[in-house]
């Protein structure tokens, strides 16, 4: 197999060279970044069969260009922003891609990508990703299924939490900013809930859970669970479904109040020279107080519940899983299982595990048992616990 890395010299694109230069497989991998020399820096990974080159992702022309030099599957772990512009790119140059960002912008790309015969993945890391094929997995355990709630958080191990915030930088600052700012739907009593950005660290359904060797965690309301609840055709007979980010107790507490006076607003600040927004300034401010130390671990920590009728039984299935940071190579746990799941997904295409062709998604169109597979050869197990329901 021969893979193009977009990003790779990023904190998850780096996890991916990992990852694919020790499988057997895989034959050349091409690393694209704007900045390709800090491969040489990697000395945790052996660079025997990677070569590195400098492309600009704001170039679509030059994507497409590097694509077309007849890679079997693209991996894509640059920004948001660029999520079109590589598929139509990788559309352009008929070549798989993978990637981890949310499908959003591309989903009209559908019939071009199924008509040039190649298969796009988005939303293929950890959430959403690992999370979608454990739902799935879940579903396909039930009979009729009447509650769906997903959990997944990155924080701090207990020993790192040094900080009023209990947490920690394991990806971009500005961007997990931006995630405490985003609506919520969700259903509860068979009704659709909508919370808004500004409600998202003070509304009913803020609520705490316990996850082995760890005890108590918050869960807030975050993301559209209704949304992928109907990609998965059981959003009609749901009597509740959530998507919720798991931090350390006092997140709520400590953002709420912030959030009223503006501290996350993305509007400049009137009075102040420049267009600085407040959103950027604590980014600015907390970025360098909130790095892990090199002996420090930060952890993903997720938990997908399922309830529903197997053979006439009410019964709740819970899946969790914790990733740890490598420290040996310095790897991040978020970086581990947002990297890992493309790297799996870039595979099950060559092989012929996934054989649809279009925009695809990892709540419908990865097969449950292999990845999950793929991911316990790699260190990362789910740990599943069936319970009988009254």
């Amino acid at each position: 197999m021969k893979m193009l890395v977009l990003g790779g010299c990023g904190i998850q694109g780096r996890a991916a060279l990992y990852d694919l230069s020790r499988n057997e497989s895989v034959v050349h991998i091409t690393c694209a970044d704007i900045q390709p020399d800090i491969v040489d820096s990697f000395d945790f990974i052996d660079k025997a069969k990677i070569q590195s080159v400098r492309v600009d992702a704001n170039d679509p022309k030059a994507l497409a260009s590097k694509m077309a030099e007849k890679f079997d599957v693209v991996l894509d772990f640059l920004p948001p922003q660029c999520v079109r512009t590589v598929a139509e790119a990788a559309i352009k140059s008929g070549v798989h891609l993978v990637n981890t960002n949310y499908a959003y912008d591309i989903l009209d790309l559908h019939q071009a990508a199924k008509e040039k015969g190649i298969a796009i993945i988005p939303e293929c890391g950890l959430d959403p990703g690992i999370d979608l094929i454990i739902c799935n997995y879940g579903l396909k355990y039930f009979d009729e299924v009447s509650k769906l709630n997903s959990y997944c958080g990155g924080i701090p191990e207990k020993t790192a939490c040094d900080n009023p915030l209990k947490y920690k930088i394991s990806w971009n600052i500005s961007a997990a900013l931006k995630s405490q700012v985003r609506d919520a739907t969700l259903i509860a009593d068979a009704e659709i809930i909508c919370i808004p950005a500004k409600d998202q660290h003070e509304n009913a359904f803020i609520h705490t859970i316990e996850f082995p060797e760890l005890g108590t965690l918050e869960a807030i309301p975050n993301g559209d669970a209704v949304r992928y609840a109907k990609l998965m055709k059981i959003a009609d007979t749901l009597r509740e479904t959530g998507r919720y980010a798991l931090r350390w107790p006092g997140w709520c507490a400590f953002w709420a109040p912030l959030k009223k006076f503006g501290f996350l607003s993305d509007a400049p600040i009137k009075g102040l020279p420049g267009r600085m927004s407040p959103l950027e300034m604590v980014a600015k401010l907390l970025e360098p107080q909130l790095q892990y130390k090199d002996n420090e671990k930060d952890l993903c920590v997720m938990v997908n519940k399922v309830e529903g009728v197997k053979e006439g039984k009410q019964q709740r299935l819970t899946c969790s899983l914790m990733i740890e940071r490598d420290l040996a190579t310095g790897l991040m746990a978020m970086s581990i299982g947002v990297a890992y799941p493309a790297c799996i997904a870039a595979e099950m295409i060559l092989k012929g595990d996934i054989a649809r062709r279009g925009v695809l998604s990892p709540a419908t169109d990865v097969p449950c048992d292999v990845f999950l597979d793929q991911l316990n050869q790699r260190g990362i197990k789910v740990n599943e616990k069936i319970e009988p329901l009254n």
